[in-house]
């Protein structure tokens, strides 16, 4: 897998490589980064001078890099969004060039009920990118297509002023997970 924690990597490589969206420099938060290959890619794009910021319920192993903070916590709680202040407030209150997420519910095979809870995984995530993420900035969130998918990309929608979506080739072709990549939050 070329060094990355996850095959999941070349998810967000095709994503990047399609829409460009980390730069050098930028501070990106990633949601749902266990194991931790977005946050690995994410590095090679925004270099020393950017920021990596990962969050998962399941512990992140360690990366060996200055500027590189995991917190392991729950997105959809008060205390993570808590802690993602707190951190923010100790560089300086910027915020987010970029949101990722990569959110997944652990999968019950209710199909119903996992495109619910995934839906619910992408609102949190949607709701943090609201609050930490700059008006240019991106947020990219994985979706998965089913009852709730509609409504929830018309909240995409009235949030950013354009939406785009993708299936990397990397996604397993069975599998009803698309990516939606937003620009310019509205609000």
């Amino acid at each position: 897998m070329e060094g990355y924690r996850a095959r999941s990597a070349f998810k967000l490589k095709e994503i990047q490589k399609k829409f460009g969206i980390l730069k050098k420099g930028d501070w990106v938060l990633d949601l749902g980064a266990a194991p931790g290959s977005w946050m690995q890619v994410s590095l090679e794009f925004v270099g020393n001078k950017g920021f990596v910021l990962g969050i998962d319920l399941n512990e992140i192993s360690p990366f060996e890099k200055e500027n590189v903070v995991t917190i392991n916590g729950d997105i959809t709680k008060k205390e993570v969004e808590k802690e993602i202040e707190n951190i923010l407030e100790g560089k300086g209150k910027r915020k987010f060039d970029v949101v990722l997420s990569d959110v997944s519910p652990n999968i019950s095979g209710i199909w119903d009920l996992d495109v619910f809870r995934a839906t619910e995984l992408a609102r949190a995530s949607l709701s943090l990118a609201k609050r930490f993420l700059k008006k240019e900035g991106v947020f990219v969130v994985k979706l998965f297509q089913g009852r709730e998918y509609q409504k929830f990309l018309k909240e995409l929608k009235a949030s950013f002023s354009s939406v785009k979506l993708f299936k990397p080739k990397a996604s397993r072709k069975q599998s009803s997970e698309i990516y939606a990549v937003c620009f310019k939050k509205k609000r």
